[in-house]
C-alpha cells in the first residue's frame, strides 16, 4: 500500500458521513430535496408521480382505496398490461434496437435481446403458453437459472394475464413442491440444467423429483435446453422442448391482456417462521409503478445506462430491480449466469469494465467477500464507468460501506444502502442519491412518501439515538396485498402488533429492530428474533456482528446464542478474518474489545472461532441454525441447502478442539 492510499484510508476510516459529488448532483433524476416536503402534503396523490411512469389502457379513478383496510388497493380502476409497458411501448417510441437484456453466461457465452428482439421472443412463448391451455390467472410456476428464458416466461405470462411464481432454482425438490401445491399451479417451465464454477448441474432431475410430490394434476411442463450435448433427457408424455414450442410460434403477434391495476402479477413465497412459505401477492399497478419510481429515484437509471443487479432473479430483489423496474424504464439491465469468483476473483469487476457498466447493485454478503480477496481483483480493471453503488439485502457495516466507496467507487460514486423486503415490492429506507448526505452503515430516511417510524414496545416513537423496532404508518403501491389464500396470515404477521383495529389505525410492522438519529436517519440492526438472551438481556445478533466486523482485520462474522450454564444463554462469534491477517489470540482481543465499547461488556463474546468459511445456503444466507448447534454442542441438522457442507464439520472439530 502506497503512503498516499493508507492516508486516505486513514481520513475514510474516521469520516462519519459523505456528500454526493456536485457531478452526480447535476444529472441526478431527482435532485430536489423539496421532493420530501412535496410527497408529505401531498399524500397519497404524490403517488401519482409513479403511475405517470407506465401506460395505461384505462385511466385510474383514485390513487388509494382505504375502505378495506389494511387490504389497501392503489390505482382503482385503471387497467395496464406490465409485459406491454416493459417492452411495447419502448419499440414504439423509437427504442426498438436498443439492447433490453445483456447476457453473460458462466463459461463466456454472451447473448444480447434489444428491446425489439425480446418482445419477438415473448410473444412467441406467449403463444406456445396459451396453445398449451394457460389462461388468465393461471398460476406457472417458473423453476430456472439465471438464463434469459426466465425473464421471457414472466413477461409472456405477465403478457396474457398468467400470474407467475418463480421459484429459486437452488432450491431443493420439495421446496418446489411445496410451492407448486401451495399456488395450485398446473404449469411448471424450467430447464435440463446450468452451470456452476464450470460444472453441468443436472437441474432437471429435481425438478422431475418435485413434481412427483404434487398432489394436483400438473398439465403441461417446459423444459428449456441449456447445457446442449452435455446432459441428455428423456423428456415425458406432458413435457415440451422449450425451443420447440417457441419456433412453431415465431412471428405471432399477441396483445396483451389488459389487467385491472389490482390483478395479480405474481407470487413470490417467502419463509414464514411457521416453517410454511408464505405466498406473497404482488399486482400488476402498484407494484410496476413502485418499481419503476425507485428505480428512477433511487438507482437513477436513465434509458442510455448499462444497469447491473448481481442478484437472482429467484429472489425479489431479482424481479424488481432486474426485470420489472429497469427494463419499465427502458434501460440495458445485464444478467449474469455465474458466481463471483469464477473462473477468477475479479470476474465481476472484468463484466463491469467490458460492459460499461454504470450503475452496480449487490448485497453486504458479496462485498465482504471482495474484501476478504483484496484489492487486487478490482485494481486490475477500469472500474470508471459507474456511476452509482447500492447495496441490498441486510445491513451494511460502515468499514464494509467505505472499501465500497473506495475501492469499487473510486470515491465518486454515491452509495444506495436500501432497506426494503420480499413484502414491499421495493426500496422503503435509503438516501436520495442527489439529495442526501451518506452515513456508512445507516440505511438513511424514508423515502418521500414513505411513512416509517422506530417505536418502542409499546407503539411509541422513541428518541433520537435510541433503538426500538421500525414500522410503517401508511400504505405505499409496491405493498403486498395478501398472502395467497391466506388473509388471517397476512393480519396477523404484518398487522396486528402496533395496529388500532377499532379505530381503524393500521401499522405495518417488518419485525426487524432499527434505531433513528437526530437527522432522522434509520440503521436498521436486523430481525428482531435474531436476539440472544444473555442474563436477561436482549442482544441483537446484527448489531454484535457489526461491532465484530467493524474491527481491522476481519473479513466477515456471524454471531449466535449458544446455551451456558450460568448465563442460560452466551454470545459466540464465528469470524472468518481478512487476507493477510490471522486467527489468534490478537485478533480475538481487538474483536472483544471493539464489542465491548460500541455495546458493552454484556455482549463480550463467550468464544471466537476463527474459520476460513462459514456455513452458506446456495443464496449467500449464513445458516445460523448449524452454528447454534456447534455452539450448544446438539446434533447437526440437515446440511442438504449449504453450498459447502463441508465447513460445519471443520467448525465443529475447531470448537471441539478448543
Amino acid at each position: 500500500m502506497t503512503r498516499e492510499n493508507a492516508g486516505l484510508e486513514a481520513r475514510l476510516a474516521e469520516q462519519e458521513s459523505f456528500e454526493p459529488p456536485e457531478s452526480f448532483v447535476e444529472q441526478a433524476n431527482v435532485a430536489d430535496e423539496g421532493i420530501y416536503d412535496e410527497f408529505e402534503e401531498n399524500w397519497p396523490a404524490c403517488w401519482e408521480q409513479a403511475a405517470d411512469l407506465l401506460d395505461w389502457d384505462e385511466p385510474y379513478d383514485t390513487v388509494l382505496e382505504d375502505d378495506d383496510a389494511p387490504f389497501y388497493e392503489w390505482f382503482t380502476g385503471g387497467r395496464l398490461n406490465a409485459s406491454a409497458n416493459c417492452l411495447d411501448r419502448h419499440v414504439e417510441n423509437g427504442a426498438k434496437n436498443r439492447a433490453a437484456i445483456k447476457w453473460e453466461g458462466e463459461l463466456g457465452e454472451t447473448r444480447t435481446y434489444t428491446y425489439g428482439d425480446l418482445l419477438y421472443e415473448v410473444e412467441a412463448f406467449a403463444a406456445a403458453l396459451r396453445d398449451l391451455g394457460v389462461e388468465e390467472d393461471d398460476v406457472v410456476t417458473l423453476y430456472m437459472p439465471m438464463i434469459p428464458e426466465l425473464p421471457i416466461a414472466m413477461l409472456a405470462c405477465a403478457r396474457i394475464g398468467a400470474p407467475h411464481s418463480v421459484v429459486f432454482a437452488g432450491f431443493s425438490a420439495d421446496a418446489l413442491a411445496t410451492r407448486m401445491n401451495a399456488a395450485d399451479s398446473e404449469y411448471l417451465v424450467t430447464c435440463d440444467g446450468y452451470y456452476r464454477r464450470g460444472d453441468a448441474l443436472d437441474h432437471l432431475s429435481k425438478a422431475n423429483e418435485g413434481l412427483g410430490d404434487v398432489e394436483h394434476e400438473v398439465e403441461d411442463v417446459v423444459v428449456v435446453d441449456r447445457l446442449g450435448d452435455a446432459m441428455d433427457h428423456d423428456l415425458a408424455g406432458n413435457q415440451h422442448d422449450y425451443g420447440d414450442l417457441v419456433d412453431a410460434h415465431r412471428g405471432e403477434t399477441v396483445d396483451p391482456v389488459s389487467r385491472d391495476a389490482e390483478d395479480m402479477l405474481f407470487l413470490m413465497y417467502t419463509s414464514g417462521t411457521t416453517g410454511q412459505p408464505k405466498g406473497v401477492k404482488h399486482t400488476t399497478g402498484g407494484y410496476l409503478a413502485y418499481t419503476a419510481w425507485t428505480s428512477h429515484a433511487v438507482l437513477d437509471v436513465k434509458p442510455e445506462d448499462t444497469y447491473w443487479c448481481a442478484a437472482d432473479i429467484g429472489w425479489i430483489t431479482g424481479h424488481s430491480y432486474i426485470v420489472y423496474g429497469p427494463l419499465a424504464l427502458g434501460t440495458t439491465t445485464l444478467m449474469y449466469e455465474g458466481t463471483p469468483d469464477y473462473p477468477e476473483k475479479d470476474r465481476m469487476w472484468e463484466l463491469v469494465e467490458k460492459n460499461d457498466v454504470d450503475i452496480f447493485y449487490t448485497a453486504p454478503t458479496a462485498i465482504r467477500a471482495f474484501m476478504k480477496w483484496g484489492t487486487e481483483y478490482p485494481d486490475r480493471h477500469d472500474l470508471s464507468s459507474l456511476r452509482l453503488l447500492g447495496t441490498v439485502g441486510e445491513p451494511i457495516n460502515p468499514r464494509a460501506w467505505k472499501w465500497y466507496y473506495e475501492h469499487i467507487g473510486g470515491g465518486e460514486c454515491p452509495i444506495v444502502d436500501t432497506w426494503w423486503q420480499t413484502e414491499t415490492g421495493g426500496m422503503m429506507v435509503t438516501t436520495l442519491p442527489g439529495i442526501n448526505t451518506m452515513k456508512p452503515g445507516s440505511a438513511g430516511p424514508p423515502l418521500p412518501g414513505i411513512d416509517a417510524r422506530v417505536v418502542d414496545a409499546q407503539g411509541e416513537t422513541v428518541e433520537a439515538g435510541n433503538a426500538g423496532y421500525l414500522t410503517v404508518q401508511k400504505p405505499w403501491p409496491g405493498m403486498l396485498r395478501t398472502l395467497y389464500n391466506n388473509d388471517e396470515r397476512f393480519l396477523n404477521e404484518y398487522w396486528r402488533e402496533y395496529s388500532d383495529e377499532e379505530a381503524d389505525e393500521w401499522v405495518y410492522f417488518p419485525e426487524d429492530g432499527a434505531k433513528i438519529d437526530e437527522d432522522g436517519f434509520i440503521t436498521v440492526l436486523g430481525r428482531v428474533d435474531d436476539v440472544i438472551n444473555v442474563s436477561g438481556h436482549r442482544l441483537g445478533t446484527m448489531e454484535i456482528e457489526s461491532a465484530i466486523v467493524g474491527t481491522e482485520g476481519v473479513a466477515e462474522a456471524a454471531v449466535v446464542g449458544g446455551d451456558h450454564e450460568i448465563k442460560g444463554e452466551a454470545v459466540y462469534a464465528y469470524v472468518i478474518p481478512e487476507d493477510g491477517y490471522e486467527g489468534g489470540d490478537d485478533l480475538e482481543a481487538a474483536i472483544v474489545e471493539g464489542v465491548e465499547d460500541a455495546i458493552g461488556p454484556i455482549a463480550r463474546p463467550e468464544e471466537v472461532v476463527f474459520t476460513p468459511e462459514l456455513p452458506k445456503t446456495r443464496s449467500g444466507k449464513i445458516m445460523r441454525r448449524l452454528l447454534e448447534d456447534i455452539a450448544s454442542d446438539n446434533e447437526l441438522g440437515d446440511t442438504s441447502t449449504l453450498r459447502n457442507p463441508e465447513i460445519v464439520d471443520e467448525i465443529a472439530a475447531e470448537v471441539q478442539g478448543n
